[in-house]
């Protein structure tokens, strides 16, 4: 049997023990699985049913199951589809996955058979297998909400929109190129110039979003930087709520960039602790000042630490970062009120709930997904940049209709490659690799 038609197995939950484990079952021998493997009749479509499931082989009872079965292309492969919710011992797992490998035309499903199926069927788009896969992965509420977006097929609406208004403006131009002594309508290079200029604007609209979406999906860099002993790590401690960072009043204690993944307010953040920024003493203190400059210099936040028990005229200044900056003055319970700055206390608490109502305000604005769903992935930015340029030089070569269409043609393809409609074989390995064993 050709390896596309066989039927793939795998477990759908995560290995170990549970109360419930699934494994899935995709192919034209759903059928005869079901009839191999269970006494009694198939359960009609779409309803579950309690059944026995034994080793077709031995006939060896494996576990009492709930079976559900899906017929193709009302599936999410596209596929006949069987689900076994089993128990979820590891000794019951593995007993229903030998004796399905031991079914003909059955064979064990690699990462990302399934999605790869349903995309294969028409069921997805890539940009909705790129969206199933940010949603298993969500860590926070807004990549969840954001994953949601993607999965639902809101930015490949988008996409396809876009497309369609591509394909129709191509077939107007080559039109005027085939056809220029038939009778058609007056103004249509007028009309090519205008949708071409109105399809450019909003494509670089959004790719003028400040990479929201790829920020919100990777999470929100956030850098702890300043003085030895500004109690940088003690911030980063209560900002993760463990004792991640090493404390100590000597100074220099902090050599490396440590980081944290933390929840803010529904929001990934990527924290990082970094070495005192001072003229380093040995070379191993000199690496650590590099690194911390560094994480600074890419960092999309950076949180500013000063002791506010020092004159302030020692602090450093705020301009020397790219990023936007949150001035913090630490140790606020030694030190009387100040205007500039938050005053915290990281041995306390004090002023900490002030300080991460700010950084949510802070990476909100910057993170707050657009009207229609974001750009999530370079991959995306660097098609839609391909048809901007595109549409560009079409805009350039009006004297020229031939130039002017096979730019729109270009213009065509780079969006094909978003949603996958068209040249995008290198990239299916890449997309489908990432999945896990039986999604």
């Amino acid at each position: 049997m050709d390896a596309e038609r066989q039927t793939i197995f795998a477990l759908a939950t995560p290995p170990g023990r549970s109360g419930v484990a699934v494994v899935r079952v995709s192919g034209p021998s759903v059928r005869r699985v079901l009839e191999r493997m269970t006494q009694g009749p198939v359960p009609p479509v779409r309803q579950a049913a309690v059944r026995a499931l034994a080793d077709p082989e031995t006939g060896e009872r494996l576990d009492k199951a709930l079976v559900l079965r899906f017929e193709a292309p009302e599936s999410f492969t596209g596929e006949d589809v069987l689900e076994l919710h089993l128990h979820g011992g590891r000794a019951v797992v593995d007993g229903v996955v030998s004796a399905l490998s031991g079914i003909e035309g059955c064979r064990a499903a690699e990462a990302g058979a399934f999605t790869r199926r349903a995309f294969d069927n028409g069921k997805l788009d890539l940009t909705e297998v790129e969206g199933l896969a940010d949603l298993i992965d969500a860590q926070t509420a807004a990549q969840r909400r954001q994953a949601l977006r993607q999965h639902r097929g809101e930015f490949g609406a988008l996409i396809d929109g876009w497309r369609n208004r591509l394909v129709r403006t191509l077939a107007h131009a080559e039109a005027d190129i085939d056809f220029p002594d038939e009778d058609l309508p007056d103004g249509v290079q007028t009309e090519l110039a205008v949708e071409i200029g109105a399809l450019t604007r909003e494509i670089e609209t959004r790719l003028a979003d400040g990479r929201r979406g790829e920020r919100l999906r990777e999470g929100y860099r956030v850098a702890i930087v300043g003085a030895p002993n500004a109690g940088k790590s003690s911030l980063f401690n209560r900002l993760v709520q463990r004792s991640a960072a090493i404390v100590s009043d000597r100074p220099g204690t902090t050599r490396d960039v440590l980081e944290a993944s933390i929840d803010i307010g529904g929001y990934p953040v990527t924290l990082s602790d970094t070495a005192g920024l001072r003229e380093a003493r040995d070379a191993i203190e000199s690496e650590g000042v590099r690194r911390a400059e560094a994480e600074a210099d890419s960092a999309d936040l950076v949180l500013l630490v000063r002791d506010a028990s020092l004159p302030e005229e020692t602090a450093m200044p705020a301009e020397r970062w790219r990023a936007p900056v949150i001035e913090v003055l630490n140790k606020g319970d030694l030190a009387a009120p100040s205007d500039g700055g938050l005053s915290v206390s990281a041995l306390t608490g004090q002023g900490l709930d002030a300080l991460s109502v700010r950084l949510v305000q802070e990476i909100a604005e910057r993170l707050a997904p657009p009207e229609n769903a974001a750009i999530t992935r370079a991959r995306h930015r660097e098609a839609l940049e391909g048809a901007a340029a595109a549409l560009g030089r079409a805009a350039a070569r009006a004297p020229a209709p031939e130039l002017v269409a096979e730019d729109l043609r270009l213009a065509v393809r780079a969006l094909g490659r978003v949603t996958g409609k068209t040249d995008v074989e290198d990239l299916l390995d890449v997309i489908f690799r990432d999945f896990c064993i039986g999604k």
